[in-house]
């Protein structure tokens, strides 16, 4: 490639689904890209600004451009991302989403970008190349197994309702790993892929379309982890899939005086304490959530845990089983609110991470934490990042789930004493491997390296022949 082209700044709009999930991961690359010198306009919405100001490191070339999500009957008023509105709801935020096609159009037009990064708006690509001259990337934030497994199957919902679970948790033919899979108490979850996401639109439709259609996928990974994926993903779909590697934003030096934080872990022995978290968006019935703290108070360790009420409840606080404040005392603490994840994980006195699976924590926890981890995903695309990390890399312990897919006190603790107790052979081994993995992913220049390539990866996309 000639000197002028490596050269040459790119003019990238980015417009990702409106979930935080989603436009955070988005913004950390918009920050890679800035930082050596292409030019970013990120669309969101009004209300997602805030947040993410704070997490532009480049504001002279990463610009926002604020879309005023159309109201459509059924959602609250003012809701503009997942987080305003409840599950169920989502699908009307996909169809206020849809209904941006002519403002982007119009921008698009005005603009004319070298590339426009997409998720959930399936008809970008359709659009580009109407306008002419934009090259489309499909950039998904989740584990490239989630795609194998969700959308090369048969889209025909008559056929996924007659068939069994075993016929259902069974892996398209040639998928890579005989491993990281789903167990026949989690087929029920497949159902999501035939759900309307937006008006006359399925969740398969939404996606397939868009990884169908566009120029090219990009996944937030890395060869070393997930490459056998890509790669099947690549063969199927019949076309590139570039890395941008895990884009981890550099940890941020944040207090941890809020809610006593500081003090509290202070009293506990290097390595002692449970920390758990489950993002924002999840939250458990009000059984399981019981079946969690009762969980820690028979470890016996000190815990921490950052929780939302459980369904049908206005706080953690009324759900907790009777006597049990009394029990656990100050060994304990719950909270309901954000607290900085990573802060917490790198504390001396946290030993280990019960975490949702979350892709987010899940490089995380991989590239910037010593923690022992144990694993207990809810959502299916969480449920493949924890059989990711427990069956292929051999990091951490997944909580055993019974045929209804529901944990006990009993296993929580088991997984957690499992990699806590001194004398654990997994315990011994999966810290090695965690090690191994953290060398690897922290190493000098080892994300700075997939950006780089991902760039170039770019530029020779530009002058392929549409």
């Amino acid at each position: 490639m000639t000197n002028s082209t490596e050269e040459s700044k790119l003019e990238i709009v980015m417009f990702p689904w409106l979930a935080f999930g989603h436009l955070i991961p988005y913004m950390n690359l918009s920050n890679e890209l800035a930082k050596r010198g292409h030019k970013i306009s990120f669309l969101l919405p009004q209300n997602a600004e805030i947040r993410l100001q704070k997490l532009n490191l480049y504001p002279n070339l990463i610009k926002f451009h604020k879309l005023t999500i159309p109201h459509v009957d059924g959602l609250p008023y003012g809701a503009e991302t997942t987080a305003d509105v409840q599950r169920s709801l989502e699908s009307l935020l996909a169809t206020a989403m849809d209904e941006l096609y002519d403002e982007i159009k119009s921008f698009l037009q005005n603009l004319k970008p070298h590339l426009i990064f997409f998720d959930f708006a399936y008809w970008i690509p359709d659009l580009a190349r109407e306008i002419g001259g934009i090259k489309t990337l499909f950039y998904t934030v989740f584990c490239p197994a989630v795609a194998c497994i969700s959308f090369i199957r048969s889209p025909d919902k008559a056929i996924f309702m007659a068939s069994t679970a075993a016929e259902l948790v069974k892996p398209p033919p040639g998928y890579p790993s005989t491993t990281v899979v789903l167990h026949k108490c989690e087929a029920k979850l497949l159902s999501f892929l035939f759900h309307e996401y937006g008006k006359g639109v399925t969740f398969y439709e939404r996606v397939k379309k868009g990884m169908t259609r566009c120029d090219t996928i990009a996944m937030k990974t890395c060869r070393e982890i997930e490459g056998n994926f890509c790669d099947y993903i690549s063969t199927q779909f019949e076309k590139s899939v570039l890395y941008t590697g895990p884009v981890i934003s550099e940890p941020r030096k944040e207090p941890l005086e809020e809610h006593g934080l500081s003090n509290w872990l202070e009293k506990f022995e290097p390595g002692s304490v449970v920390f758990c978290a489950f993002g924002s968006q999840l939250i458990l019935e009000k059984k399981q959530f019981e079946e969690l703290v009762l969980g820690f108070e028979l470890t016996e360790l000190p815990f921490l845990l950052v929780v939302r009420p459980p369904q049908g409840t206005n706080s953690v606080e009324e759900a907790l089983p009777e006597g049990f404040k009394e029990r656990v005392q100050e060994k304990g603490k719950i909270l309901d609110c954000w607290v900085p994840q990573l802060e917490i994980l790198r504390h001396k006195s946290v030993g280990c991470f019960v975490t949702h699976c979350g892709y987010g924590s899940m490089w995380e926890s991989l590239a910037l934490c010593d923690c022992q981890l144990v694993l207990l995903p809810r959502p299916i695309d969480h449920i493949f990042n924890a059989r990711l990390m427990e069956k292929q890399l051999k990091v951490g312990v997944e909580v055993e789930k019974d045929e209804n897919d529901l944990f006990t006190k009993e296993n929580l603790c088991k997984a957690v004493k499992c990699v806590m107790d001194k004398d654990s052979q997994i315990g011994r081994l999966v810290k090695e491997n965690h090690k191994k993995w953290k060398e690897l992913l922290s190493s000098p220049g080892f994300m700075s390296n997939y950006i780089d390539n991902f760039i170039q990866d770019l530029h020779e996309l530009l002058v392929e022949k549409t």
